[in-house]
């Protein structure tokens, strides 16, 4: 059964980083799309990144994360991280990562595209 698995949350200071991973199992990541996605506490889920198949090679970021995130793949690790810098309170969310077979023609896909999900790990910012 194909399954996603993160780790890597907690908590950090305004200014911080965090090092997210999000491990597969029961299937190749690398033939898989990923999304990156945060939910904070009464908002809705909000897509973070994207990142193509190992194949194509490249990331999408949203405006909240253009510039203060990295994602990466480790296929030896079949994980993709998420490195994230500088991050603010409005950052503090559950951190998820979902995969999907997926072409990323334009944008970022829905939440609803992927059909692999991770449990999601707690991120939080404050002093």
């Amino acid at each position: 059964q194909p399954q996603l698995a993160e780790s890597g949350g907690g908590w950090v200071q305004p200014g911080g980083s965090l090092k997210l991973s999000c491990a597969a199992s029961g299937f190749t990541l690398a033939d898989y799309a990923v999304g990156w996605f945060r939910q904070a506490p009464g908002k809705e889920r909000e897509v973070v990144a994207c990142v193509a198949t190992s194949e194509a090679n490249f990331a999408r970021y949203r405006d909240v994360a253009s510039g203060r995130f990295t994602s990466s793949r480790d296929s030896a690790k079949n994980t993709v991280h998420l490195r994230m810098n500088s991050l603010q309170p409005g950052d503090t969310a559950i951190y998820f990562c979902a995969a999907g077979r997926l072409q990323l023609l334009t944008g970022c896909p829905d939440a609803g595209e992927y059909n692999v999900w991770g449990q999601g790990t707690q991120v939080t910012v404050s002093s």
